[in-house]
């Protein structure tokens, strides 16, 4: 069993964490996959050889902690980590309570942050591994009324990936922060996509973006998570993994469309920012 490597899955029940596990268990690879509900997994998969359900809150460290213990005594190891688990909260940013904002980071980036903890020491022990946080386009492009908390949490896994990539390298682990476009999975569904509790009328771009993306765009996704399975696989397999990975041609151009528009911005206010140094002739 310990020739072929271990993955470890979180949200593994729906969307992109299930056809990921599906494609994974097809190619014979062994398969930790975490959720919230250890039947929603059993549900999806069924009984499967070298498969390990668990069910796991990863806002609870000490429930994490468990899972990536159980996950090692079974297997014996973990190679690969795929941070999947997210949701997505819509609202303006004065719609959203403390709460909702607080929740949407607790899951999306403190949940990541506790399994890379405990997996990392693993790891780094056998000196090689791959991690896979699943970020978004809106990791990198933000200019979405309603969608400025979730963007920020995944601007943030962002960011501590490319910190990750670097801590991680000397010890042979590769880290890829992935940002999926729009797939035709359920996260838009009104069942996973998660409301402002108390709107504001006032807010009419934020309702307008909200109605598309649930109306419009759920269920018209043009990427097809089966195929962004097998290129995840295909990318653990490199010698040298890129860090920043784009995963659907809508993800392309908005990832183009944002540098352009900021090497823009950057050039016209140029002699303003290159003004702040001190002036040395002046000595």
């Amino acid at each position: 069993m310990k020739s072929q490597k271990v993955w470890f899955v979180t949200g593994a029940s729906k969307g992109l964490g299930l056809s990921l596990v599906k494609e994974l268990l097809a190619q014979d690879y062994l398969v930790v996959a975490t959720s919230r509900t250890k039947k929603a997994l059993e549900n999806e998969i069924g009984d499967v050889e070298n498969f390990l359900p668990l069910e796991v809150d990863i806002t609870d460290d000490k429930d994490v902690a468990r899972a990536v213990l159980s996950a090692i005594d079974y297997f014996g190891r973990i190679d690969v980590l795929v941070n999947n688990a997210g949701y997505g909260q819509t609202g303006a940013l004065e719609e959203l309570s403390e709460s909702e904002t607080r929740r949407n980071f607790e899951v999306n980036v403190f949940g990541s942050l506790n399994v890379i903890r405990h997996i990392a020491p693993h790891l780094r022990g056998q000196q090689s591994g791959h991690i896979f946080n699943i970020a978004s386009i809106g990791g990198l492009v933000g200019n979405y009324p309603a969608f400025g908390v979730y963007c920020s949490t995944k601007f943030a896994v962002a960011g501590f990936s490319e910190a990750l990539a670097t801590e991680m390298e000397p010890f042979g682990v590769h880290t890829t922060v992935v940002y999926p476009g729009y797939f035709r999975t359920d996260f838009l569904s009104e069942g996973s996509l998660q409301t402002a509790a108390n709107p504001i009328a006032a807010y009419i771009t934020a309702r307008e973006s909200e109605a598309t993306h649930l109306h419009e765009i759920n269920g018209n996704q043009v990427n097809d998570p089966q195929k962004a399975a097998t290129l995840l696989i295909e990318v653990s397999k490199l010698e040298q993994p890129p860090v920043h990975f784009l995963l659907g041609q809508d993800a392309y151009e908005l990832a183009k469309n944002k540098i352009n528009m900021l090497t823009a911005e950057i050039e016209k206010w140029k002699s303003y920012t290159v003004s702040t140094g001190f002036d040395e002739s002046a000595k």
